[in-house]
Parts: structure tokens; sequence; C-alpha cells
């Protein structure tokens, strides 16, 4: 019998009064924090230039919070589950802002870096603290649905709303107010959260802390996002790299042993073998990595080759925001109460998928209204389509106790896919950008003809590791049919024998 069979929770419309307005600011912290993921991209040359960062050294504006924020999830999640997520969230969200300030008032690289890592630290245990909130404030079938579809479209339509409010700040005021803005977003969410976020009672976590488990996946969750990041920039033979490979291996290999031998692990194996949670995790993660390698391709693509100005590049993706919002809150929470997860989210990928297969016809010349404008939306209604339930499933039936856990392997295998995506599909960019430039300059005369060439090599640098991603997002559509066989809305599928499913009603109160 299943664990979420032992403990159903039946929603009660009579709950908290204050849960739509707590969402509100749950959703808001969340978008600070996605916003940060590409805001500070935008800022960095400028970042770079005045403060004498290195061309070597400015990766870590970047990498210090990546592995700060993907070390820590995990961690994070469980201080929430322990502590209470209230006082999680809130000391995440005080913690982010102080971090965000110094960057601000950064006057050298170490002091970026070091603000970079601390807002990584609060961002692992707010991530998790906001989405285990929502987990155990909305358990109603409608409600959840309404609830993880705002929740969804933040998580997905974030990274592209920073790209246009960084472009913004940091063509009219400065590259600092990138960090600055952080401080009235917190200001806002910790006063809302503080006057209407009321936590149901009894879902802490009250085991002591697993602090070889900790260590463990931290450092194996470090040495995994590291790799992939020096994969980037040294490349995959790096010696380095394929030390930081296998340390990584090792750890989290060591990391399981552990959790399934201690009376009270930091990630109960639980949590992870249940099939519908498994599958939304590594589906997750394979669509990000399509995901980020594509905000960073069209980013370069719209600005080098197209020429446009950072705050147009970021109106361009509205489209993809607009889609992403629209199949989160009208597609997938309204169809998320009337059919099984796996027919939005499978259908969803491939969607998205098809808006990435049309971005493989990029040309130096392509139009925007008849190619981007088509492909972004495609995505957009794909992703947001199938983010919606994967959000809300992968913390169904969890018992309250391992919501912050569960919220935080949401996070990670996020985190982990777009470290991932960024360096796989840079190098298969970089790699087939080389082959047409030595297949192709040798009949490139003059000086004009050698600048058309290198920006076609680029061109199609982007169109072939875009090309990979659309393979990407067919797996998870595939792995998202397979495993994910969470019976229909109002019941709890019931693995019994060679993968056979019996569905016993859960009864939901209806509006």
């Amino acid at each position: 019998m299943s664990e979420a069979l032992k403990a159903p929770r039946i929603a009660a419309p009579s709950g908290d009064a204050n849960r739509w307005k707590a969402l509100v600011f749950i959703a808001l912290a969340q978008l600070m924090v996605v916003l940060d993921s590409t805001i500070v991209n935008i800022a960095l040359p400028s970042a770079q230039k005045d403060l004498g960062i290195s061309d070597g050294n400015r990766q870590w504006v970047v990498t210090a919070y990546a592995l700060a924020f993907g070390g820590l999830l995990l961690f994070g999640g469980r201080i929430a589950d322990k502590w209470g997520r209230r006082r999680a969230f809130l000391t995440g969200l005080i913690g982010f802002a102080l971090a965000s300030a110094l960057g601000g008032l950064a006057v050298s690289g170490p002091m970026m870096f070091g603000a970079r890592a601390l807002q990584g630290v609060f961002g692992a245990l707010l991530a998790p603290a906001a989405l285990s909130l929502l987990a155990v404030m909305f358990t109603d079938a409608k409600e959840r649905a309404k609830a993880f579809g705002i929740y969804g479209a933040i998580a997905g339509g974030g990274g592209a709303v920073g790209l246009i409010l960084g472009g913004f700040l940091t063509e009219y005021l400065d590259w600092r107010w990138t960090f600055f803005v952080n401080v009235p977003f917190a200001i806002v969410a910790a006063l809302g959260a503080t006057l209407v976020i009321r936590e149901p009672e009894g879902g802490r976590n009250r085991a002591p802390l697993d602090i070889p488990g900790v260590l463990l996946s931290t450092l194996g969750l470090v040495a995994l996002v590291y790799g992939f990041t020096r994969a980037e920039s040294d490349g995959w033979g790096d010696a380095l790299t394929i030390s930081m490979f296998v340390a990584s291996a090792v750890l989290l290999l060591s990391f399981v042993l552990v959790e399934s031998r201690v009376k009270a692990p930091l990630l109960p194996l639980r949590v992870v073998r249940d099939r519908n949670r498994g599958g939304i995790y590594l589906s997750l993660g394979l669509a990000i990595i399509g995901m980020f390698g594509l905000f960073l391709f069209l980013t370069y693509y719209l600005q080098i080759v197209q020429g446009y100005s950072p705050v147009k590049t970021g109106f361009a993706f509205l489209p993809m925001v607009a889609g992403m919002i629209t199949g989160s809150t009208q597609i997938g929470a309204r169809l998320m109460t009337r059919v099984r997860a796996r027919f939005l989210m499978g259908p969803g990928f491939l969607v998205a998928g098809l808006g990435m297969l049309l971005l493989t016809q990029l040309e130096i010349g392509s139009s925007y209204t008849t190619l981007l404008l088509p492909a972004m939306v495609l995505l957009g209604l794909g992703m947001g389509t199938a983010f919606m339930p994967a959000m809300s499933l992968a913390t169904t039936g969890v018992e309250p106790r391992d919501a912050g856990v569960a919220s935080a392997m949401v996070n990670t295998s996020q985190q982990v896919g777009g470290a991932i995506g960024t360096a796989l599909l840079n190098t298969i960019a970089a790699s087939a950008k080389t082959s047409y430039l030595k297949d192709h300059i040798a009949g490139a005369t003059t000086k004009p003809q050698q600048q058309l060439v290198g920006l076609q090599s680029m061109v199609h640098g982007y169109s072939t590791a875009i090309a990979f991603a659309v393979g990407i997002l067919a797996v998870a559509a595939l792995i998202a049919f397979t495993f994910v066989n969470a019976g229909r809305p109002g019941t709890t599928p019931v693995a019994s024998g060679a993968g056979a499913e019996d569905e016993v009603p859960v009864p939901v109160v209806a509006h």
C-alpha cells in the first residue's frame, strides 16, 4: 500500500481563509528567486567592467550562486520541515534581501562572489519552503490546481521576465539595481507573509538532523554542478572536470547508501521511490536542460546577430512568458482536475519540443514574426501546461513532515538540469560552430565575407544545439507518459504487482 493511501489528506474549503492572500506573497518570493537566475546575466558585462573582474573569473558571478543554491537545496528543504516552513520562508527572504544589498554595494570581485554565494545559501532555504507551503496549505483538488497554476507560470516564465527587467535596469539605471531590486520584493513578501501565512499544525519533522546525509548530499551536488560548469569553460576532457564528476558519483552513491540505513534520513528514499515523483523529477530536469540552453542561445542570437538592445531582447521574450502563463493557469489548471497528469505533461513537453523544432530553422535574417514568435508561443504553452501538474503532483501524497524535502527535490532537478543544459548545449553549439567555420572560412576572402561566415557559424551552432534540445524534450515526454501513472483527480493510485494499478477513491469536497 502506498504512502499516499496511508495518509490521504482530504481538503476542506473552510481551511485557512488567508491562503489565497498567502499565495500572492509566496509567488512574489518565488518570482524574486527565479528572476535572479537571469537578471544578473544581463548586468554581468557592466559589473565586470566596474569591479575589474577578469574574463577568467567572471564565471564566478554565476557559479558561486549556482554552487551554493544547488548544493544546499536538500538541506534547505529539511530545515524547512524541521523549523517550520513559515519560519524558513521568512528567514530565506530576509537573508536573500541582505545578500542582494551586499551584491549591489560590491566594490570588488571577491565581494561580489561572496554576495552571490550568500544569495544561493538563502535561496536554497527560501525556494523549497515556498513550494512546501503551497503543498500543505492547498490540498483541495480544484484549489490546488489554481494555486499551482499560478506558481508554475511564475517558475516557468520568471526567467524571461528577468531578461526584461535586467535590460531596463542596466540600460536606464545601473547594473547595481539588478541586485537592489530584490530588496523591495523581499520586504513586501516578508511583511505580507508575516501577516497572512499560517502554517497548518502537526506538519513538522522533529527528528534529529542527518549530518552525514547533509555533508554527502551538499558536497555531491556541489561537485556535480561545478563539474558541468567547468566543462563549459574548460572542456569535458579537463582533468579537474573529470575529477568532479567522479567525486560527485562517489559522494551521491554514498549518500543513497547512508539514507537507506539511518533512522532519520535527510532524504527519505520513500520520497523518490514513488514512480510518479521519480518520473516528475527526471522529466522536469530534462525539460530544464532544453529551456536554459534556449534562453542563452536566443539572447545571444537576438543581441549579437539581430542587433537587439537588452531591453528589446527582453520584450522579445514576452510571447513566451504569455504562453507559459496561459498554459499553466488556463490549460493546466483547468484540465488538471479532469484528466491524468501524464496527459498534460507528455503533450506539454511535445508542444514545447515543436516550438524548439521550429527554431532549428534559424538563419541570420530569420523573421521574428514568422519564426521566433510562433516558436516562443508554442514553447511557452507547452512548458506552462507541463510544469503546472508536475509542480503539484511532486508534492501530492507526501507526508507533511516530508513536504520540504520533496519540494527541494523539485528545485534540485531544475538546478542540476540548468547546469547540465548550459554546459552540454554550449559545448554542442561551440563544436558545430567550429566545424562550420573550418568548412566555410576558406571561401571568405574579404573581411565582410569573413564576418558573415562568422555569424553563419554562430547561428549554425545554435540551431544544432537546439536540435539536441528537441530530442531531450522528446525523452522528457516519454518519461512523463511512462512513469507518471497517477490516477484521475480524486483518486489515489496504488501500485500492486508488476506495475498493476488500482484506484482507491479519496473523497474530495466540492466547492
